[in-house]
């Protein structure tokens, strides 16, 4: 297996959003499976969910998840501060509307 990605309902800040999120092992990075495979979630999301929006919450230091979002045709929206195990994580979420 390579890595994942999927759909998921996510906290943030005060509310769930559906979520595409995308792990996969360092060796298959930058090869784009995982636009390809974060492009099908949206599709999925759209055509079959009827979902109006979805997004992708990403960390602010990690860049590379953030090109794939933008390619995924998203754009920042906001931010929030996560805390895991008293550390402060910030956290940027970019959004993509049904058209």
């Amino acid at each position: 297996m390579i890595g994942q990605c999927g759909l998921t309902m996510q906290p943030w800040k005060e509310t769930e959003v559906l979520e595409i999120g995308y792990l996969f092992n360092r060796a298959y990075w930058h090869k784009g499976y995982a636009t390809e495979a974060a492009k099908a979630c949206k599709k999925y999301a759209f055509e079959t969910l009827q979902a109006e929006e979805v997004c992708s919450i990403i960390r602010d230091i990690n860049t590379a998840s953030q090109n794939v979002a933008i390619r995924n045709g998203m754009g920042k929206t906001d931010s929030w501060t996560k805390h895991y195990r008293g550390v402060d994580m910030p956290h940027y979420r970019y959004i993509v509307r049904r058209k």
